[in-house]
């Protein structure tokens, strides 16, 4: 263990604090991320359509769905990996998370905010209704036979889509309710997050002892203003990712893991500080306060 891992365990080992995750959490669940450690040789990443694409015309929504209907097959085989299972066991404080896979959630996630939304769950622009994402890719597979196997070898996208040039023949689906347009109801680029979920995130981090990041290159706002506001506040901020971040220059400890590999460090000390408290108890007897919890 370098200094640098011990300085960031000592200060979450018996701290509360409020965690921000990036994709890096879900890259080990087989979901690249956008701005990571890639091969030399690999291509370059395509960055996802924005919000102000989308809305421009039929043509640029027919390319987002067809790409979006090959990928959703294998976003949803994704399973939770160790690091989201131990968060889960680590902490009763709030996760807010940057990513629209529903893994925190799956993987039992206490108290989360999905900050840029959920991609299971879609939303007309014309009506406001809501509907699983699984009802419209039933619609699109019903109206784009054999879409999804002709194009089985396409480079799986960090957003759940495919690398796919050629849309031209995809069939929209529309809503059940208006035959409007329809939209994944997640936060694209250039769109805002909802104003009341930005302030129960702010909420939280005033009120937290200390704020761990988890797989985030903070690249965009959304998430980097947390960062900003814990430093702005005195707060501990310990950054774990694979490279370089916006908020580096703003964390207490920074440091080049694996968020796994961090979270099963971590959990380790929590352990250990249980198990010495748990001693300490069984010595000294009833009435020392000492708590056995594990969790924050």
């Amino acid at each position: 263990m370098n200094d640098d891992t011990g300085r960031a365990l000592d200060l979450l080992s018996s701290r509360r604090f409020v965690t921000l995750t990036g994709a890096g959490i879900s890259t080990d669940s087989g979901i690249p991320d956008y701005r990571g450690p890639r091969p030399v040789d690999a291509p370059p990443v395509r960055m996802p359509m924005t919000y102000q694409e989308f809305i421009a015309s039929a043509v640029n929504q027919r390319r987002y769905w067809a790409r979006a209907h090959v990928g959703w097959s294998r976003m949803t085989t994704a399973e939770p990996n160790a690091g989201h299972r131990l968060l889960t066991a680590l902490t009763r404080e709030l996760v807010i998370t940057q990513n629209v896979d529903g893994l925190h959630r799956r993987a039992g996630q206490h108290h989360l905010i999905e900050l840029h939304g959920r991609i299971s769950e879609v939303a007309c622009l014309d009506c406001g209704r809501r509907t699983p994402r699984s009802a419209v890719q039933a619609e699109m597979s019903a109206h784009n036979a054999g879409y999804a196997d002709r194009h089985a070898d396409a480079t799986v996208r960090p957003d759940g889509d495919v690398e796919l040039d050629d849309t031209s023949g995809f069939v929209l689906p529309t809503c059940a309710a208006c035959e409007g347009r329809l939209k994944p109801d997640v936060v694209f680029f250039g769109e805002n997050v909802p104003k009341e979920r930005v302030a129960r995130c702010l909420d939280a981090v005033a009120n937290t002892a200390a704020l761990l990041v988890l797989g985030s290159s903070l690249t965009v706002m959304s998430g980097l203003r947390f960062v900003r506001q814990a430093h702005r506040l005195g707060t501990p901020v310990v950054v774990v990712n694979r490279g370089t971040t916006r908020g580096d220059d703003l964390a207490t400890v920074k440091l080049d893991l694996g968020v796994s590999e961090f979270l099963e460090g971590l959990y380790s000390e929590r352990s250990r500080i249980v198990d010495e408290r748990a001693d300490s108890f069984s010595t000294t007897g009833a009435g020392t306060g000492d708590s056995t919890s594990i969790t924050a």
